[in-house]
């Protein structure tokens, strides 16, 4: 009988309670998880509509040049080059010399490739034919560069030989420079 003495109500009153504490947390949770997801979609889809509209005109608008401007560039390294120069007044001197080819992409690796030999043979004529004292100034070399750049796009588009052509090599880059 001593347990029959507690209060009804009390016992009753202590569900209740938990009750509403549980659907009130899982009400916050609920609404927490569709909040959430409704800002995620309106992100994503707002994020992805403004990135088509614009890519489109950015596309339409740039020329096919400048389409490659935003492609990083592409560099061959070729092999080391040794020469012997030709004789001046201090007795023989070689050139050992590491170029790299700056390329207007990568289509061309391929053809240049396959001209490899044709291309080694003609720069190790023209470094053959020059003098130390043409390739010690800056201007020398500036000139050597332009002139190995025109051989190589001269190889590569024939058609185009003795024109300055604007090949698919756009630059030739020194890497090591050694005369002795």
């Amino acid at each position: 009988m001593a347990k029959d003495t507690k209060p009804a109500p009390a016992e009753g009153e202590a569900p209740k309670k938990s009750k509403k504490l549980l659907i009130i947390i899982l009400a916050l949770v609920l609404l927490l998880l569709v909040a959430g997801a409704g800002a995620a979609f309106l992100l994503l889809s707002g994020n992805s509509n403004h990135d088509d509209e614009e890519e489109v005109p950015q596309e339409v608008k740039k020329p096919k040049k400048k389409a490659h401007a935003d492609v990083p560039p592409v560099f061959v390294n070729l092999d080391a080059f040794t020469v012997n120069l030709v004789p001046e007044q201090g007795g023989d001197q070689y050139m050992q010399v590491v170029m790299a080819l700056e390329l207007e992409d990568m289509t061309a690796d391929p053809i240049l490739k396959g001209q490899m030999p044709r291309i080694r043979n003609n720069l190790t004529m023209i470094l053959s034919s020059k003098k130390a004292s043409e390739l010690l100034t800056k201007e020398g070399k500036e000139q050597l560069a332009k002139e190995i750049k025109d051989e190589i796009n001269g190889i590569l588009d024939p058609s185009a030989k003795g024109k300055a052509p604007e090949g698919p090599v756009l630059s030739v880059l020194f890497t090591s420079f050694i005369i002795q």
